[in-house]
């Protein structure tokens, strides 16, 4: 490959046709050209985005649960107000689909749990069941089973109105609370994020509350008279039968359960609470914990005027986004670090100097939340010393392994005023990291070996998954952290490529647990191979690059569906999006193909996707909170992987070569 005089790539003719030696600019010499615009405007539209405080945020979408339940928490507590609950409704209704329902992510079916929520919050609102978009949405339900259909927290929001009877919903007892953390199904054994959902609901679960229903939900049932019909135990000898039959028996131990153990049972989870509220009065930094919290803690007696109350209210506020019509939406999360430490590997592989006031400013601001102190996960590693990132704003509980793998990524792109600073936080972070290697050799998201295979059993916890177990991308990401690091040819780093190795599909892919889906996993995976030193030409990175080929749109772009978390046909299928073309081509430009048709056809689908401020719109769901279950639109992602692939296109990975440096250093 050589150098042009104006400084773009040269490469090989891409077109297929002889080369015209008159012609001074080839093909493959327009897309750099256009790559190397296109990555201009990009880099101005995301500086612009900046906050002054050297962070970035995108809004962060995820479903009309988020807004109907703020709704029902309002009436429970009887804070609502006229203006919150018109703004809300107007968010609501405007995301009804045309057959009455609500879906969980763009493009997707309607789901019948958001569907039941959403229609109840517009009964909240003043929306009449007899109105046509409510008659469509009530007739759907029933069509589906109605009500008892719908998962468990539905249920139980539905239940603190008395809409649903709380003796029909799975038994979740106080005393979990007691279970030191080598028994089974511990409160450690959960995922963090189940982990502080599930504490606040066992005292929820004890009080059964039930608040005067404005209205009956006689339209939401089968058969109003039979609401619950009876369902079949699975087989006594199956796991899905013990645990059944183990919720029949929680039951039984409700009506009998000591008064003064319970009351012990609840005190203790209520300062398990309080401790983990962060100070921004969230808990965890995200929301269903936040708001389980608030009604256990009003239930044990806490008023709202309580500094814990109100600090958690007010929390809840700061989730809410307001549209230009008049729409309120409530984010599930807040993304600033990992949106900020993306934004800056982009700016930083686009040529964005070094030392630039953008990448300083955003450095600074990521030394400042840099974690410093012990959370939820030294209860696993009690010896580790701290120094990790959350996703959030507030979140010290629970700094999680990949965001700090890739802050690490992104600090070691930036020229630092205080060299000496930044070294001793990348340190932390990369010791903090290897500490978090779970048994098996991989990496999860935010503890270590939580794999316990009972949780998911529970009949309580049908609303997505609740462990954390390790997973490729993350694994991917900190295997590249650490082959940046010098540290490939550490054993822990080692055995992580190994786990990774054995980890890909038969197909060539890896599968994605927090992005979408097999083009995610398989786009955090081979940079990370190519970067620990593993060449081009090693059978899995072959496999990955031709699968990746063979799943390219006929447009040029990369798209798969969430659909594929369930459905093997969608499996590398969907309609092109910038994020996912972004991943597909980051793994193909690490694995040396950027002189192919492929990966022209990529970056030319960019450059003309590419709106005229130098954005890409993206309405389809790239992001992955539970596989199918809980889907997220980070509209950042638009922004920062297709600049980052643009860069890498025009200017080659700033690290390529890293790990073989180092092996002969």
């Amino acid at each position: 490959m050589t150098a042009t005089t104006d400084g773009s790539t040269g490469a090989a003719n891409l077109s297929g046709a002889p080369a015209d030696p008159t012609d001074t600019t080839t093909a493959a010499d327009d897309v750099t050209v256009a790559a190397r615009r296109a990555a201009e405007r990009s880099v101005e539209h995301l500086l612009g985005r900046q906050d002054e405080q050297g962070w970035w945020k995108g809004d962060l979408a995820t479903n009309v649960t988020m807004d109907a339940e703020d709704l029902l928490l309002r009436q429970f507590l009887s804070i609502q107000d006229p203006e919150t609950t018109r703004a809300a409704a107007l968010f609501i209704r405007g995301e009804q689909l045309g057959d009455g329902t609500w879906n969980t992510f763009y493009g997707g079916p309607g789901d019948l749990s958001a569907t039941i929520e959403a229609y109840v919050a517009l009964r909240l609102a003043g929306d009449r069941p007899d109105e046509p978009h409510m008659a469509r949405a009530s007739g759907w339900v029933r069509e589906q089973g109605g009500i008892a259909a719908a998962r468990v927290f539905t249920r139980i929001w539905l239940a603190l109105f008395g809409w649903w009877k709380w003796d029909d919903l799975p038994e979740l007892p106080p005393e979990l609370m007691f279970f030191p953390k080598w028994v089974p199904l511990n409160i450690y054994d959960f995922g963090c994020w189940a982990r502080q959902t599930i504490v606040p609901l066992t005292v929820v679960s004890a009080k059964r509350p039930v608040r005067p229903a404005p209205f009956a939900l006689d339209e939401l049932h089968t058969d109003p008279d039979h609401p619950n019909p009876a369902r079949k135990l699975a087989p006594p000898a199956s796991w899905d039968g013990i645990f059944q039959r183990l919720d029949k028996g929680l039951h039984l131990y409700h009506k009998v359960a000591p008064r003064p153990l319970r009351r012990i049972a609840m005190n203790l989870a209520a300062r398990w609470i309080i401790e983990r509220q962060e100070n921004d009065g969230c808990w965890g930094g995200i929301q269903p914990p936040a708001v389980y919290s608030v009604i256990a803690l009003h239930l044990l007696g806490y008023d709202l005027d309580h500094p814990v109350m109100k600090a958690g209210l007010a929390s809840l506020d700061r989730f809410a986004v307001r549209r230009e019509d008049g729409a309120r939406m409530v984010e599930a999360c807040q993304s600033p670090v990992w949106d900020t430490c993306l934004a800056t590997i982009a700016l930083a592989d686009a040529g964005l100097r070094p030392d630039h006031p953008a990448l300083v400013k955003a450095a600074d601001w990521m030394l400042a939340e840099e974690i410093t102190r012990p959370g939820d996960w030294s209860v696993r590693k009690p010896e580790l010393a701290p120094g990790g990132w959350a996703f959030e704003f507030h979140n010290d509980n629970y700094p999680d392994i990949d965001d700090t793998a890739e802050v690490v990524l992104a600090l070691r792109r930036v020229r630092h005023p205080d060299p000496a600073r930044m070294q001793a936080a990348i340190d932390r972070g990369v010791r903090w990291n290897l500490g978090m290697q779970s048994r098996n050799g991989a990496w999860g998201a935010f503890d270590a070996d939580n794999t316990s295979p009972f949780p998911n059993r529970l009949p309580f916890c049908d609303f997505g998954e609740v462990i954390d177990p390790p997973s490729a991308d993350v694994t991917g990401h900190v295997v590249e952290m650490l082959a940046v690091e010098g540290l490939a040819h550490h054993p822990r780093t080692r055995e992580g490529i190994e786990w990774l190795l054995a980890e890909q599909e038969a197909c060539g892919a890896w599968f994605g647990r927090w992005g979408v889906n097999y083009v995610y996993g398989t786009g955090s995976v081979v940079p990370a191979l190519i970067a620990a030193g593993l060449p081009a030409g090693h059978p899995a990175i072959r496999r990955a690059v031709g699968w990746l080929e063979s799943v390219q749109n006929d447009d040029g772009g990369w798209g798969e569906d969430l659909r594929s978390y369930q459905e093997e046909k969608w499996i590398g299928h969907g309609e092109s999006t910038a994020s996912q073309t972004a991943w597909a081509l980051l793994a193909l430009l690490a694995a040396g193909r950027r002189d192919t048709r492929p990966v022209a056809r990529g970056v030319t689908w960019l450059t003309e996707a590419q709106q005229a401020d130098g954005s890409w719109d993206e309405p389809y769901f790239t992001g992955t909170g539970f596989p199918w279950d809980f889907s997220i639109n980070y509209h950042l992602y638009r922004q920062v992987f297709p600049l980052t692939a643009l860069g890498r296109y025009v200017y080659g990975d700033p690290f390529a070569g890293r790990a073989d440096a180092a092996e002969g250093a």
